[in-house]
């Protein structure tokens, strides 16, 4: 999913569970700077303080992803969450350890990861810890069938669209254009953004044989969307009702309607229809999202969204929303690789 899912659809299914503009805001915000918080390392001030952060994402041709390590420590925990095939903890799925970790919707690991998450409630930076599980969560209706890991499981042949509107042009030659073969099978990088599409109706064979996959995207986002809301109405303890017919109408609408290829560009049209008021009355708020610049997270944590050998220390850079986030990630990362995945017989970490 891209930013469009990530920030502004998670912020209307947020609204919609309960959470007001405020809080809504954080949450979104977190659960989309999971895809843009690609530098690690410390950060150093001038004072001597130092804060030492993890990222959350590479890039799709950075040369991380071909280290093995690197995509159990990021991909995996944060974008295609294992599932285990499915199956609850202490059952093995049928095959090799690569069955474990392909990522399935819904699946009981992911789960339990939203079930930790919710267990920080009331914590200064819980909201911080929700936004990135549900980032998590959303994932893995787009990802399933994908693992994190370097596999051939991750192989992507014969992409075609199967509505008949060719919204997305021919998705065969468009893996071709990005030299198909040259990418690492890591994850969807052989399925280009298709997986990400939320307007796409498509299929592909996979490395296992399976002999068309089949996935209608806006069917899969539509039943994210619903759960990232019943998802939240649980975390509020309020009944879990999950998107009401007209909202989830006004969402699948969205999904098949704003067809561009750019995520960027679908995202600024949910920007306006929310600012406007479609959805529901924002009485004055404005929701936007900047990942960096003057108007970031870290350039107001930091005084800037650059990183420098040295930073000036402030006060408030232990309450800010960027080391909060980054508190966050790492609180992630560890119990679900040390304490949440172990029980479904996964060592990823």
């Amino acid at each position: 999913m891209q930013i469009d899912f990530h920030h502004t659809v998670t912020y209307v299914t947020s609204r919609l569970a309960g959470f007001g503009h405020k809080d809504a805001d954080v949450i979104a915000y977190a659960a989309q700077y999971v895809d843009d918080a690609t530098s690690s390392g410390a950060v150093i001030f001038s004072n001597k303080a130092l804060y030492t952060r993890i990222s959350s994402a590479h890039q799709s041709l950075d040369l991380e992803n071909l280290n093995d390590v690197e995509n159990h420590l990021v991909w995996l925990p944060f974008h295609f969450f294992p599932g285990n095939g499915g199956l609850p903890a202490g059952q093995t799925p049928d095959g090799s350890f690569i069955n474990r970790l392909i990522c399935k919707p819904d699946s009981p690991p992911a789960r339990e990861m939203l079930a930790a998450a919710f267990k920080q409630k009331g914590n200064a930076n819980a909201l911080h810890r929700l936004g990135v599980a549900l980032h998590v969560y959303a994932d893995t209706w787009a990802h399933q069938g994908f693992a994190g890991v370097l596999h051939e499981v991750n192989e992507v042949e014969d992409a075609k669209e199967i509505d008949g509107k060719k919204v997305f042009g021919n998705l065969q030659e468009k893996l071709f254009d990005l030299v198909d073969d040259a990418l690492p099978p890591l994850g969807h990088a052989r399925a280009n953004v298709f997986p990400d599409m939320p307007f796409l109706n498509w299929q592909y064979e996979n490395g296992h044989d399976e002999v068309p996959v089949k996935r209608d995207n806006t069917n899969l986002f539509c039943q994210a969307a619903d759960a990232l809301c019943k998802a939240m109405q649980r975390y509020l303890g309020s009944d879990e009702t999950g998107l009401s017919g007209d909202s989830l109408d006004k969402i699948r609408s969205k999904f098949e309607t704003l067809a561009d290829e750019d995520g960027d560009e679908r995202h600024k049209k949910w920007l306006d229809a929310i600012n406007d008021g479609e959805f529901f009355a924002m009485d004055g708020a404005t929701l936007s999202y900047a990942a960096d610049g003057k108007n970031s997270w870290k350039a107001r944590a930091l005084g800037t969204s650059c990183d420098r050998p040295v930073h000036t220390y402030s006060e408030a850079f232990l309450a800010s929303d960027w080391k909060m986030f980054h508190d966050a990630l790492q609180q992630h990362r560890l119990e679900v690789l040390h304490d949440i995945l172990p029980r479904y017989g996964i060592c990823a970490g």
